[in-house]
């Protein structure tokens, strides 16, 4: 491993370090090659689950900018490898996927790479951008599905020493862990992804393999095997793991994991972990999340040393990176709801985005006959809400101007509810007062 520098012949490796992203490298002379002109390269997703989350995003990001600087970046995606599992960063065995949930995820998670690296090629490009084509996309059954078990083992196991592969970090942790250890399933899945490297090397003409620092192990190896087979040099540069100044792992939420999935994080939820991050994290942040130009993420870590922050960076950075994930219209959707809970007029949402805008506001079910047939008065919804203790303290809040669906004031006490008051496919949110919210579900 090679200490990170601070200046670069490269422009590509001089951003990445400026960005954070620079972990381990294998050869200094990674840097040349890179100032010599475009180097293929690829980075491994592994489908074990239908969403890639937000710690995946470092990696996504890293590749981009290679993209970006106009090298011809490869996202694999693990077809083979997935129905293995990798040991690297887990302290359990995998549960084997079925081909089915298989073939699900790798479709989802390449629908994923597509748009995200697509997005970079045009948020915030200068005018010397060089990247051209979309990033192509592999799958390594592709090259997997013909191998025999004897030949992978004559072609490919030989060129590996167990002693080696034992001392290898993502191993030996396993095997201290004396009640668990590792099955021989995962404890291959080291050659096959070096076999990747030399495959995408032959085929591909691919000279450098990225990726996470737990995957340091796993690269090093492809490496050393693409060196024996072909006596050609070849790359490998890490990211580090993130994690945010109070030492929790990126991505995950009180919640569990943050996907780029919107249907497994909406994007208002997505948008309001980006939100609430402390000031300590948000430039990093910025920097390694965004494709924001380094002056105007330089002014806003100013902004938070001068002790001038009152939310703006942190609204940048959420803005930044909804955008990405989710695109521009989405993002300013998520902007226009969350100014619903101080005031704005609540409309245009589906159930789903009003559940996640209203997730800490209490919530009752009501038969969707009563709306429907207008057999359900304001002042009955707010008593039976609890909102109001009974009608006639219902009738006063009203009266004086404090009771509101869907944030806009109601004057008539003799109002029924219809399905023109619904703020989503099945949901309006009452409101007594200035803070006292509500929300009643149709069902």
């Amino acid at each position: 491993m090679t200490q990170q520098t601070t200046e670069f012949q490269s422009d590509v490796l001089n951003e990445l370090a400026w960005r954070g992203f620079i972990y381990q490298q294998t050869h200094e002379e990674l840097d040349e090659e890179l100032s010599k002109g475009p180097m293929t390269l690829y980075c491994g997703f592994d489908p074990t689950a239908s969403s890639l989350h937000v710690g995946n995003l470092v990696s996504i990001m890293g590749l981009a900018h290679f993209y970006r600087h106009g090298h011809r970046p490869l996202a694999l995606v693990g077809g083979a490898t997935g129905l293995i599992g990798d040991p690297s960063g887990r302290s359990t065995e995998r549960n084997l996927l079925d081909e089915a949930t298989l073939q699900a995820n790798l479709e989802s998670i390449g629908a994923q790479l597509e748009r995200v690296l697509g997005a970079s090629r045009t948020m915030h490009r200068s005018e010397d951008a060089k990247a051209g084509e979309p990033v192509a996309m592999v799958n390594n059954a592709d090259w997997f599905k013909e191998w025999s078990f004897i030949d992978f083992l004559r072609e490919v196991g030989k060129h590996f020493r167990v002693n080696q592969m034992l001392a290898k970090d993502s191993v030996r942790a396993r095997l201290e862990e004396r009640e668990q250890g590792i099955s021989y399933t995962e404890f291959s899945y080291m050659l096959i992804q070096a076999y990747d490297f030399l495959h995408l090397n032959q085929n591909e003409g691919c000279r450098l393999q990225v990726g996470g620092s737990d995957q340091w192990g796993n690269i090093t190896a492809g490496v050393d095997l693409t060196r024996r087979r072909t006596g050609e040099s070849t790359f490998g540069l890490t990211f580090p793991l993130i994690t945010s100044a109070d030492g929790k792992k990126i991505g995950k939420s009180l919640g569990g994991a943050v996907y780029l999935d919107g249907e497994m994080t909406s994007a208002y939820a997505f948008y309001q972990y980006w939100i609430n991050q402390g000031d300590a994290d948000c430039g990093r942040f910025l920097r390694l999340f965004t494709f924001m130009p380094r002056e105007e993420i330089e002014e806003l870590e100013a902004k938070i040393d001068a002790g001038e922050n009152r939310g703006e960076v942190q609204q940048r950075l959420a803005r930044e990176v909804t955008t990405l994930i989710h695109g521009e219209e989405e993002c300013e959707k998520v902007i226009r709801a969350s100014r619903m809970l101080f005031g704005e007029k609540i409309e245009g949402l589906n159930d789903r985005d009003l559940q996640s805008i209203f997730a800490e506001v209490p919530s009752t079910e009501v038969e969707r006959g009563r709306l429907v047939g207008g057999e359900l008065g304001l002042l009955d919804a707010l008593v039976e809400t609890g909102l109001q203790k009974s009608k006639g303290q219902a009738r006063r809040l009203l009266e004086q101007g404090g009771v509101y669906i869907n944030n806009e004031r109601v004057e008539d006490v003799n109002k029924v509810l219809g399905e023109e008051d619904l703020a989503s496919e099945s949901m309006l949110v009452l409101r007594a007062g200035k803070k006292r919210y509500h929300v009643v579900r149709f069902v």
